[in-house]
């Protein structure tokens, strides 16, 4: 999935003579937690809720403009990234936001919480399904499980992997609901071990 597929595209933007007093107005009335700075349609900056949060001296705040809080070349993404590149830049740079641009102009945002919500949805994690966990038998592999699940049409939504205990790959398939013990039965008799099951 790509960036542009999740981001917010209704901005709410500032520009960077605003005193910092408004910029917390603006974050207040449209419930967010970013704001990028924009001058002449270009991003300047980025200013975000914590930033402002420094500044919460209302004796303060009048004399504060925007420019001289904000975070001058804020980490930002590609409209045609993917979510993966978004939450990796987010998770090391330890921010909550980033711009999104297309062609240098900004068209977007994308938080922590769009990507939360898409990662989410990738996995299905909101239809009724379930979890099969299986590790493969030594002499058919993965490709023997993914046939035969399909085989007795249950649809596959995610495949995700983590280390057993006997330190062999465990898969992990997210399935619509089917009827999943014909699949256990079917898996069995082909040499392959179901861990678990998880509605």
């Amino acid at each position: 999935m790509k960036v542009k597929n999740c981001m917010q595209k209704d901005l709410v933007t500032i520009g960077k003579n605003t005193l910092l007093q408004e910029a917390g107005v603006l974050m207040k009335k449209h419930a967010i937690r970013h704001l990028p700075v924009v001058e002449d349609e270009q991003l300047v900056g980025f200013i975000s809720e914590s930033d402002l949060r420094q500044y919460s001296f209302p004796s303060r705040e009048k004399n504060i403009f925007v420019h001289e809080v904000m975070v001058l070349n804020p980490i930002t993404i590609n409209v045609n990234a993917s979510i993966e590149q978004a939450a990796r830049l987010i998770h090391d740079y330890k921010i909550g936001g980033l711009p999104v641009l297309d062609k240098k102009k900004l068209v977007g945002i994308i938080t922590a919480i769009d990507l939360l919500s898409a990662f989410i949805k990738m996995m299905g994690l909101l239809k009724a399904s379930m979890r099969l966990d299986v590790l493969p038998g030594k002499s058919s592999g993965v490709e023997d499980v993914t046939r035969i699940i399909k085989e007795h049409d249950c649809e596959i939504i995610s495949v995700s992997t983590e280390i057993h205990s006997s330190r062999r790959k465990l898969y992990c398939f997210r399935l619509e609901k089917c009827d999943i013990d014909t699949v256990i039965n079917a898996l069995e008799m082909a040499g392959h071990k179901v861990i678990s099951v998880v509605d």
